[in-house]
């Protein structure tokens, strides 16, 4: 070695052959297994709960009972593949794509605006595709968002200083114009999580303790002058009326949440039995592939198939907090975080909606609910999080 040698703050190791993956060092022995296999079986335990929840309907219409179980395992191994892929590169080169990430989750969400988007459950947040598939670009833009903020924010490492008030502006600006075109279609569950991921990463970055403070006032009041000026429609406004007051309109706009309660509490403690609820059989409950899968859970597979899915998101969100303490780095410990804050925040509003603690808005329960985009997103973040853990050791 020259004596003038410097080493550069980080070396991209070289990419390792297939017949050292096996190796103590190797790439399979250096994931998070843990992880990795309580999102192996939320997905199995929701594809039989998609299956169960949608079979009835096919049937009743002639069509293929599995059609939309079939679907379902389509876009897990869509989704694991893409996982796959964004685990092998090393996350450290994310900073140099996030803003093409980022053009892109903007074009996406532009793009459902125009006429080339769909409305579906008063929401205009999707383009439809041949053979009955759909994106919903508004998943895709918080794994940007992520990756996005954690680069702005963690560009002060090297110094060891906190990010100055700029990069925080900067970095509530990049948020910003996704956070309004989503708020356009509109979806609020989305906004919502976005939210908490925002307020999660901020935090996190070691950011001053006014800045949290003040999110979450300028949060509250964005929501009212919202609701004051008519962004948000007359059913989204019901939805809150309705959470606030169950029994003001059990036929209408309180009609989900109740029939979801019902559903939850017949399953006793171990529930009526896969393919045998007579709520998810009976079709009482309105997407329940999707939004209220939790109460096919609760109904047929009882009190410890659900909570048996309440442990294994825990599972997931412990697994994830270790990553981000354990990240070798600011801009991985900011991904890792911002991905925790997401999915805890939308299992947390996903379920408390299904029991009356959380107004409904409309969010699939991650790795669980019928839905390709949301799938596809969850899955690239699971492997964004092993490339942060695996990196720990080179």
């Amino acid at each position: 070695m020259s004596v003038g040698y410097r080493p550069t703050p980080y070396t991209v190791p070289p990419a390792r052959s297939s017949s050292r993956l096996l190796r103590r060092d190797g790439a399979i022995r250096r994931l998070d297994w843990a992880l990795l296999l309580a999102v192996l079986a939320l997905s199995a335990i929701g594809c039989a709960l998609v299956w169960s929840a949608t079979r009835p309907a096919l049937l009743d219409s002639g069509e293929d009972p599995q059609a939309f179980l079939k679907k379902h395992i389509i876009n897990i191994s869509v989704g694991l593949t893409l996982g796959l892929v964004a685990s092998l590169f090393d996350y450290r080169m994310l900073r140099a794509y996030a803003p093409i990430l980022y053009l892109l989750s903007i074009g996406g969400l532009v793009a459902v605006l125009t006429p080339l988007g769909s409305t579906i459950n008063g929401s205009h947040s999707w383009i439809i595709l041949p053979a009955g598939f759909s994106v919903q670009p508004s998943e895709f833009a918080k794994v940007a968002l992520v990756v996005g903020m954690a680069m702005l924010l963690a560009e002060k490492r090297d110094a060891e200083e906190d990010p100055r008030d700029i990069d925080v502006l900067l970095a509530l600006a990049f948020a910003g114009v996704p956070l309004a075109l989503v708020l356009l279609q509109p979806d609020l569950g989305t906004v919502l999580v976005v939210c908490a991921l925002v307020l999660g990463v901020i935090a996190v970055s070691g950011a001053p303790i006014r800045w949290v403070l003040g999110l979450v006032v300028g949060a509250v009041l964005v929501a009212t002058v919202a609701i004051q000026v008519g962004v948000l429609k007359d059913y989204q406004l019901d939805r809150f009326r309705a959470f606030y007051d169950p029994a003001a309109d059990p036929k209408g706009v309180g009609y989900n949440v109740r029939q979801a309660q019902i559903a939850i509490g017949s399953g006793g403690v171990h529930g009526e039995g896969l393919l045998h609820g007579a709520q998810t059989q009976g079709k009482f409950v309105p997407a329940q592939q999707t939004d209220f899968i939790f109460t096919v859970a609760g109904e047929e597979l009882g009190f410890v198939g659900a909570a048996g899915i309440v442990l294994l998101l825990g599972i997931i969100l412990w697994r994830v907090a270790r990553i981000a303490m354990g990240a070798e780095d600011l801009f991985g410990r900011l991904v890792a975080a911002g991905v925790l804050c997401w999915f805890a925040f939308q299992a947390f509003e996903n379920i408390g909606m299904t029991i009356g603690i959380m107004p409904v808005t409309g969010v699939p329960l991650p790795f669980v609910s019928y839905g390709g985009s949301s799938m596809f997103a969850n899955l690239l973040a699971i492997g964004l999080l092993q490339n942060v853990h695996m990196r720990r050791y080179t």
